[in-house]
């Protein structure tokens, strides 16, 4: 796969220096170019080509680097212009950046600090790029193709959002990192996330929770035979595996410390070494990290390194929780009777119109796939005409949160489902509110609102009738 998408341009007359440039390049995973050893052409090529980034030797026959400057960044001003040149002084250095350059180096060229310079310009075209097209989706509120969402079924606003913003980093060899609660769908997003890329490799799935450090290194690194006692074959890692696709790493949060470190070195270099091997091997393949944890607390406690964290967090995509977008539950309600009734090789079932508000009502703490295991319990045991309402109304009833106590038998903090202000309702006050919440969750079904007070239908009508007079 060619990285980056266009070419870096390459402008000396000396063709030495040409392979020097692109030798150091090719070690950083840079590998399209676009050659010109007479600066003469250099002006008709930007007009038929369109470049990431330029090197630009300053002493040329013909016409020097120094002359091309202004016109190419006055003409072609997108393009960041890297400047070679054998003359160590601040003069011509102030003059070149007065002039557009995006860089200057001194020959002869380290590479260490050519390959900075170079993904440090091809950073800021990635942000140019992502920038110009987060305004367009501002503008017109749609996707340039949405076909890589197609398994993901929403109507959410918030949804459609995130499906933006995937679409602007798609193609960006950068790391992802993907948040959200279990069973919100994130897989699914990385998987839109490789499909939008338009990578040619696989998509390769990994959960590394509970995987330690040697399973993980032989994992996605692989191994040579003989490495190790039991190592009869060579071994393919995972890596390897999803050269120019997608390599996507679940639960990043349970990580060990040493396996971290491993990652940190093949984000930073593109490089690994399979077990039992001294030769280096390189991987383009694209890293997207998924957690349900804070991250941000793992750090605090010294079990995931910050350098990790901000070498993986350059794109962020947070998956909101079902509950955040509850106007998606009729689609995918929908969806999953449809699915079930497949499986189970049923006729698709007709849901209630009451399912629909019982299931906005509750909280949803398994979000998605939660969702997805009531249905085809349900599905599983219907047996004719409209779908019964009861294995959903005792499944949530189960799932009513038990108030832990302390040794008093006065509620824990962290157990208590209500929390107070600091002037204290009465208990007529008290339930009153807590009343009014069930009925506004329950869209004024008395059946569902009762349910979730944990009270039988007439108590709560009984209740209301008292609230009225």
């Amino acid at each position: 796969m060619s990285y980056p998408r266009l070419p870096v341009m390459l402008v000396d007359d000396e063709a030495q220096a040409l392979d020097s440039f692109e030798l150091a390049l090719r070690s950083a995973n840079v590998n399209n170019f676009l050659r010109c050893q007479d600066s003469r052409d250099v002006m008709p090529l930007l007009a038929e080509q369109d470049v990431e980034v330029m090197l630009l030797d300053l002493r040329m026959p013909h016409l020097s680097g120094e002359e091309l400057l202004p016109k190419i960044t006055s003409d072609f001003p997108h393009v960041p212009i890297i400047v070679i040149t054998g003359a160590d002084d601040v003069e011509t250095a102030v003059k070149c950046m007065r002039a557009g350059a995006f860089d200057y180096i001194v020959k002869p060229v380290e590479r260490s600090r050519l390959v900075a310079s170079v993904k440090t310009a091809l950073e800021l075209r990635e942000l140019q790029r992502q920038n110009e097209l987060l305004r367009a989706h501002v503008l017109s509120d749609q996707l340039a193709d949405p076909e890589p969402f197609a398994e993901i079924v929403t109507n959410s606003k918030m949804m459609k959002s995130i499906f933006q913003y995937i679409e602007t980093i798609a193609h960006s060899p950068q790391p992802v990192f993907l948040t959200g609660e279990t069973g919100v769908g994130k897989e699914l997003a990385a998987r839109a996330i490789h499909t939008a890329s338009g990578r040619q490799g696989d998509f390769i799935a990994i959960n590394v929770a509970g995987l330690d450090d040697n399973v993980f290194a032989d994992t996605l690194f692989g191994h040579r035979k003989g490495a190790f006692t039991g190592a009869d074959q060579s071994r393919t890692g995972m890596v390897e595996m999803a050269a120019d696709g997608t390599l996507f790493l679940d639960e990043i949060g349970d990580l060990s410390p040493a396996s971290q470190v491993k990652l940190l070195r093949f984000l930073q270099d593109g490089e690994f070494f399979p077990l039992g091997s001294d030769v280096a091997k390189r991987s383009n393949a694209r890293v997207v990290v998924a957690t349900n944890q804070e991250i941000e607390t793992l750090q605090d406690s010294s079990k995931f390194r910050k350098d990790l964290y901000y070498r993986l967090r350059i794109h962020h995509v947070h998956i909101p929780p079902l509950r955040d977008r509850k106007e998606d539950l009729p689609l995918l309600l929908d969806h999953f009777l449809e699915k079930t009734a497949k499986t189970l090789e049923k006729k698709k079932p007709t849901p209630p119109i009451e399912l629909i508000t019982l299931l906005g009502a509750y909280h949803f703490p398994g979000n998605i796939r939660e969702l997805e295991s009531i249905i085809f319990d349900a599905v599983s045991k219907h047996v004719s005409g409209k779908l019964s309402m009861e294995v959903f109304k005792s499944y949530i009833s189960k799932q009513q949160p038990a108030l832990k106590a302390d040794s008093k038998g006065l509620p824990l903090d962290d157990s208590a489902p209500i929390s107070f202000s600091e002037k204290l309702p009465t208990l007529k006050q008290a339930e009153l509110l807590l009343i009014a919440e069930a009925m506004k969750r329950s869209q004024g079904n008395q059946a569902i609102a009762a349910m979730h007070l944990g009270i039988s239908r007439q108590a709560l009508n009984r209740r209301l009738r008292q609230a009225d007079k």
